[in-house]
């Protein structure tokens, strides 16, 4: 088996001699740069498995060369992490938004090195099984081999990213830049009220697509996206999809037709809202999530009392009263975030 192939990217000649003999007595094959231009030339030189890179340097930061590897279909999916010092960990969140995998915090000793090392490129490993799952969910999208193979062939290109609880994916107002596949995990967009307050606009859980509309009309996304538990998604360039658009008419049919369904189920929270009552919008909202995570009874539902008063468009107050309620009535059991439907006709019947 061949060894796997790791850059080190730092300026601190101490630093990168210590990786370096590390990773090397861990058998793995080690290439090194002292600067971040002469570590974008030996990745695209190399392609290595992956790549583990100091944040401040001279001329071209960490930052820097995670956006230009990006930009590269051939270094896009190398699995990167960044070496950061303790009074740079605020600034991670940058990195992690930019498509980074993971930080390391200086100093760290050998085994921290390797553990990291060593389970990033296993869950390179396991993301690739994700490949032939979600190619043949989205089979229907193309309806032609040429077609399957394009996207099969840019799927493969794509890295995916690991989204932590809570992440913002995009923030309301920014700037399209492309689709996204939830490949593991679940996500939700929303908006926020003038008051602060979250009103939730969908839920987007395995193998759904999310963002679709601002590629559609190619104008900033209208919501907010978060992770709602640690998730796994592909993101799919606006430039592939409209080229893709373009040559294949059944996607354009297919991503209407999502939105088409995704536009009624949004009418239908509207009306809720407008003239349901509270304990009939929890129901409905209980139901949906139902349905949503597709298991069999007796069903455990964990939502956070927050997110279910933005689905629910109304106060987490009301909620919690209303979920004791149910629970004397023996529609349901709840333990922290956990909601275990006790008796679903009766939430049917209330919602009707």
């Amino acid at each position: 088996m061949d060894k796997a192939r790791i850059q080190i990217i730092e300026d601190n000649d101490d630093i990168r001699e210590s990786i370096v003999e590390i990773l090397e007595l861990a058998n793995y094959e080690v290439i090194a740069a002292d600067n971040g231009k002469k570590g974008i030339e030996l990745a695209n030189q190399h392609l290595p498995d992956l790549i583990l890179c100091d944040i401040m340097m001279p001329e071209l930061d960490g930052y820097g060369v995670l956006y230009l590897l990006s930009k590269n279909p051939q270094t896009a999916s190398i699995p990167f992490i960044f070496l950061t010092a303790k009074a740079e960990r605020i600034d991670m969140r940058k990195g992690m938004e930019m498509g980074a995998d993971d930080y390391l915090t200086k100093p760290f000793d050998d085994m921290e090195l390797l553990n990291a090392v060593e389970s990033r490129l296993n869950k390179k490993i396991k993301q690739e099984q994700f490949y032939s799952k979600s190619l043949e969910n989205i089979h229907d999208l193309i309806g032609t081999a040429s077609g399957m193979q394009a996207l099969s062939k840019a799927i493969a290109q794509r890295k995916m990213r690991s989204i932590k609880k809570k992440q913002v994916i995009y923030y309301e107002g920014d700037s399209i830049a492309g689709i996204y596949l939830v490949m593991r995990g679940k996500v939700k967009t929303f908006k926020l009220t003038p008051d602060g307050r979250e009103l939730m606009v969908g839920i987007y859980t395995d193998d759904q697509y999310f963002g679709i509309p601002s590629l559609l009309l190619n104008e900033p996304h209208a919501e907010t996206a978060e992770a709602m538990e640690d998730s796994t998604i592909c993101m799919l360039p606006k430039e592939l999809m409209e080229e893709l658009l373009n040559k294949y008419p059944d996607i354009g049919r297919q991503f209407i037709k999502i939105l088409s369904n995704n536009l009624l189920d949004r009418e239908q929270q509207l009306l809720q809202l407008a003239y349901f009552s509270v304990r009939k919008r929890l129901a409905e909202v209980l139901i949906r999530l139902y349905k949503q995570e597709q298991s069999s009874d007796p069903l455990n539902i964990k939502v956070s009392r927050d997110n279910l008063a933005a689905l629910a468009g109304m106060a987490t107050e009301t909620v919690s009263r209303i979920l004791s309620d149910f629970k004397s009535e023996n529609i349901i059991e709840r333990k922290g975030s956990h909601i275990q439907i006790l008796n679903l006709q009766m939430l049917q019947e209330m919602k009707n």
